[in-house]
């Protein structure tokens, strides 16, 4: 079972189809800047959930967002979470860099 994992940048989200079926197998929605990209929501079809689906629309756009020196914001839970179990990406996270306070 191949998963290949293509940025549809028009429709704003990273897709995931299961060798090669034109049916789409899951979705990582962003919201992308110049210096950011914010993941906000990860779907996953419940005929494909299990099989490594999510995990491969995570590391594919982390991957990228790496090479094209983006920050991450991982504004949706899984992304998040992801994240959290894979320390080698926490290099990518957002810190905000504001001085303000109240």
């Amino acid at each position: 079972m191949a998963i290949e994992i293509s940025d549809r940048p028009e429709a704003r989200r990273y897709e995931a189809r299961i060798d090669g079926a034109p049916k789409v197998a899951g979705f990582a929605e962003y919201i992308r800047t110049e210096e950011l990209i914010a993941f906000v929501h990860t779907e996953v079809s419940p005929e494909s959930e299990g099989k490594g689906v999510g995990s491969a629309l995570v590391r594919a756009s982390l991957d990228e967002a790496r090479a094209a020196g983006l920050r991450v914001l991982a504004t949706c839970p899984f992304y998040a979470g992801w994240i959290a179990r894979h320390p080698a990406y926490g290099d990518l996270l957002y810190q905000a860099r504001s001085q303000v306070s109240d």
